[in-house]
């Protein structure tokens, strides 16, 4: 059954759709990503796709691996961030998280993670950003972070004009508290202090980007991403400045709206 939205408008040149519920939200989020997957496939025969996998996702990753019709085998999928420093197999890993949402239910046909455990990191980060260059993005599907954060990039260490497409960052308390409350972790001092993470470029670079943010605790984020200024100290803020985006939203995660 589709989702339809309670209320459409626009932000500068960004989309914004809010849904009943966040099921609603992640049925249409769901829908909209196959529907650009298939025809990306039908025009040049591959769709590269950019996921992310914070719990912001879970209710839209579980609807995509249910979607009718999806060219699976011609889709290679990438990673926006990964951990440095996180054990092996640990359940908080975010290649393991998509695999477990969505890559162990659909045969896609590859599969490019962040190489978060690589022992050479800059170097590493540069392999991963020419195989972004190397296959242009058609959709990037992301959240917004309590703190306004894109993928990890954080307010304040964050470049829009970043010439690096994946680069090491150190992440705030806000933003290593929230995978603690989300359940990732049991303590502050589990959670890495670091982390590789597409650049606000890479994201940008896709041919259309899906943003979906639902719950409560979203609404300040969204709020200043929104009514704010464009600035990096909300990174989510260059969304409105980024063609080709729908911002997706649930009632309580567009609260903070007018």
């Amino acid at each position: 059954m589709e989702s339809v939205a309670v209320r459409d408008t626009t932000f500068e040149q960004l989309a914004v759709r809010v849904y009943a519920d966040t099921e609603a939200l992640g049925r249409a989020a769901a829908d909209l990503a196959a529907a650009i997957i298939s025809n990306a496939v039908a025009e040049h025969g591959r769709a590269n796709v950019i996921l992310a996998t914070g719990n912001s996702q879970l209710g839209f990753l579980t609807a995509l691996r249910e979607m009718p019709d999806v060219p699976w085998p011609a889709v290679n999928v990438f990673h926006m961030d990964e951990y440095l420093g996180l054990a092996p197999g640990h359940p908080a890993g975010f290649p393991l998280t998509l695999r477990r949402l969505l890559l162990d239910h659909v045969p896609v046909g590859n599969f490019f993670p962040v190489p978060g455990a690589a022992d050479d990191v800059e170097a590493a980060c540069r392999g991963y950003e020419l195989l972004l260059r190397a296959h242009p993005a058609d959709l990037c599907c992301l959240g917004i972070g309590e703190n306004g954060h894109l993928a990890f990039n954080e307010p304040g260490d964050t470049d829009f004009d970043d010439p690096r497409w994946a680069r090491v960052i150190t992440l705030e308390a806000t933003s290593r508290l929230q995978q603690v409350g989300e359940g990732h972790f049991a303590s502050l001092a589990e959670v890495p202090a670091q982390a590789i993470t597409l650049t606000v470029p890479a994201l940008r670079s896709a041919r259309h980007l899906l943003c979906i943010a639902p719950e409560a605790r979203k609404a300040e984020a969204v709020r200043r991403a929104l009514l704010g200024p464009i600035s990096t100290d909300c990174p989510a803020s260059i969304l409105r400045q980024t063609p080709g985006t729908q911002l997706l939203l649930d009632g309580a995660s567009a609260a903070g709206l007018p």
